[in-house]
Formats: C-alpha cells, structure tokens, sequence
C-alpha cells in the first residue's frame, strides 16, 4: 500500500487519480488550497486524507509531503500565468526532492517537449526539465485534448443552438483523453514505479476529426449537432495562448500513439468519445 499525495485533487486529474489511487487500496493525501470545498469532502467520504497545502507556502508543501511515498503532480497556468505556473511548479518539484519522495509523476501536456511555442505548453516542459534535474525518481504523463472540456464554455453554448463550434478544419484529426483515464493511467504508474520511473509518455485513448466529433455529440444529446469552425482570429481576441494551441493542432497535428497505449496497459480501462459523450448528463448540461 503507498502513500501518495495529490496536489490538484479538487480538480479533474487529480481527482481522477485520488479516486482511481483509493480504489486500488492506496492511501491518497489530498493536496488542495480549499479543504472545506464540496469535492474535499467528497474526497474525504471516500477515504481520502485531505490536507491544505499552497504552492506559494513552502511550509504548507514540507508538511503535506512528509511521510509521503509518491506525487502526484498538475498544475495550470490557468487564473494566474504561466511564468506564475513555472515558479509554482519549481517549487511543488523541490518540495518533493527535500521529502525525499520515492516517485514523482508530472502530468503535462502532449508534445511540451517538441517547442510548440504555445505558452501554457512551454511552461509544462520547462517543470519538466526542472524535475529531471531534481534527483528524484520521476515520470511525465503528457495527455492529449480533455475530452471534459467538450461539456463546457464556448463548446456547450454552442452545442444549445445545434452546432459544435471548434477551432479546426472538419477533417483535421485530433488526438483525445477524459480525466478519467488520466487519473487511471497516473495511477497505474504510481503502482508500478519501477517500469515507468525515467519515462515521458504522451497519452490519449481516442483520435477524432471535428467533423466526427460532431456526430458523435449528436448522437450522445439526442439532437441534430453540426461542426462550425470558429475562426483563430476570434480565439485569439480572446487568449492568444488558447490560439497558439488550436493553430498548432490544426498545422502539426496533435499525434499520440493511441492503438499502442490501448495495447500495451488494457488495464486503464480507455474510453472512446463516444464513451465519453453516453456517460455525460447532457439533459442537465444543456438546461
């Protein structure tokens, strides 16, 4: 049985792998800055050990580790900015080394390391390079695209008024992962260190056009739903981050080795989109 704290549990991959971690047996400290938060406790009535902890605290980091085996760690650029996602991730990184933890897992994204240029990708890759140069025994999951994402913002707006509103061509393939296979994946390498200690692997467990994507949504929600591309101009008025990501999609491409990955570890348990979509509550998501 392992100890591992999860920094980000509140949120969708750490709290993927805190509930795929306490499945398995594992004990899981719950890292978060909100303990009294609705998915803290929600954590808490599945067992979990739920402790307040501050990127920005050291202290805070010191006694949440302590006693540790294992991180599980993810961080955002996403309400601060990623040189604040950068230092941040620093110091989670050297938290960990001064613990003297067993295993580091850091999710990033799908091709951080390639030089994307896009912002919030480059900020990933730089916590990378900081955590091979740590001394600690590490592994970088990378995922793909959220599919979780396709059930908010801009995305569930558009889908109200019949139409799935992306920034890609409608044949441009697209590579996919729910958190919750992130959250399984992390935790099957948490439970074997040794086979994965020293690995980057970028994960996904679906490969879909927008065009596609489209249909499968429309068959999820019941109802007529038709791909419109959103120009990168508009994106870009709004995030010029989110832009830069969308345009390397649509030029690079976001390749992750999914037939692989569904070979090799059966055990996650990796779902299509359309897994996704039947599984999602689209009556009360699109009231």
């Amino acid at each position: 049985m392992l100890t591992v704290a999860v920094t980000g549990a509140t949120g969708a991959q750490g709290g993927a792998t805190a509930r795929a971690l306490l499945t398995a047996g594992h004990r899981v400290r719950a890292l978060t800055r909100r303990p009294d938060a609705p998915a803290a406790h929600a954590l808490r009535g599945l067992g979990a050990d739920v402790r307040h902890a501050d990127f920005d605290d050291p202290a805070s980091l010191d006694a949440a580790l302590a006693g540790a085996d294992s991180l599980f760690a993810v961080t955002t650029p996403f309400g601060t900015d990623i040189a604040t996602e950068t230092r941040q991730g620093a110091a989670l990184v050297d938290a960990a080394a001064a613990a003297r933890l067993g295993h580091v897992v850091f999710t990033s994204a799908a091709h951080a390391d390639r030089g994307t240029g896009v912002p919030h990708y480059e900020s990933k890759h730089a916590i990378e390079q900081h955590l091979r140069a740590a001394g600690v025994p590490w592994t970088v999951i990378a995922p793909a695209a959220f599919m979780d994402n396709y059930a908010s913002g801009w995305t569930l707006d558009g889908l109200r008024d019949g139409t799935f509103a992306w920034p890609m061509p409608t044949d441009c393939p697209l590579t996919l992962i729910p958190a919750a296979d992130i959250g399984a994946f992390a935790a099957l390498v948490l439970q074997r260190r040794d086979e994965f200690a020293g690995r980057r692997i970028d994960i996904a467990s679906d490969e879909l056009t927008p065009g596609r994507i489209a249909e499968a949504l429309g068959v999820a929600t019941g109802r007529p739903i038709a791909h419109q591309e959103v120009p990168l101009a508009y994106v870009r008025s709004r995030s010029e981050d989110l832009a830069a990501m969308f345009a390397y999609f649509a030029t690079e491409g976001l390749d992750v080795d999914v037939a692989g990955l569904r070979r090799d570890y059966p055990e996650v348990g990796w779902h299509t989109f359309a897994d996704w979509a039947a599984a999602q509550d689209w009556p009360a998501l699109l009231s």
